[in-house]
């Protein structure tokens, strides 16, 4: 499976960017906006790409490495989770700190909302994000999502509870 962009080609993981994973997603940044712990060690990244392939196959999740077109290079993960029961599914993703504000989880988040809808025949997309992440609130925004609401201090993450905003949207909406 691979969905293309103009800049991305959305890809299963394979082993050997466990070390580009931990780079990216363990830099403190990142983890401190984003789901991702920290530290993130090498077998963290090699156990979690070890299910990938399982997860794919089943249709419960798919979580594609985002690779430059150009210079191959790794920039970050675009996930749908995919909840049979209920034909909705959710949107998670991080971008590496060299790769911020270029656009790319939003080119990624578009067209995996796209992939969700039309292949997948999702009728609703949703995604989280925890309120002091901005950037990622925009992402959810330019790929269709809107808001509907926040959940007050609904996670507990480095020592603290955050709220989320919570952003969706239903298959045939405009």
């Amino acid at each position: 499976m691979e969905l293309h962009t103009e800049r991305l080609c959305l890809k299963p993981y394979t082993l050997d960017l466990a070390g580009r994973v931990v780079e990216l997603a363990g830099d403190e940044a990142v983890a401190a906006t984003t789901f991702v712990p920290h530290p993130y060690t090498l077998e963290m990244a090699q156990n979690w790409i070890a299910l990938h392939k399982e997860w794919i196959d089943k249709g419960t999740a798919y979580p594609l490495a985002m690779i430059l077109k150009e210079s191959k290079e790794l920039v970050g993960t675009m996930t749908l989770r995919v909840d049979e029961k209920h034909y909705k599914g959710e949107l998670a993703y991080w971008v590496g700190k060299p790769y911020w504000n270029q656009g790319y989880a939003t080119e990624a988040a578009i067209r995996i909302v796209e992939y969700g809808f039309n292949e997948l025949q999702l009728n609703r997309i949703w995604s989280a994000a925890i309120t002091s992440n901005p950037g990622s609130t925009k992402v959810m925004q330019k790929a269709g999502l809107s808001y509907e609401g926040t959940l007050k201090q609904d996670i507990y993450h480095r020592g603290e509870y955050k709220d989320l905003d919570v952003y969706g949207r239903i298959k045939n909406e405009d």
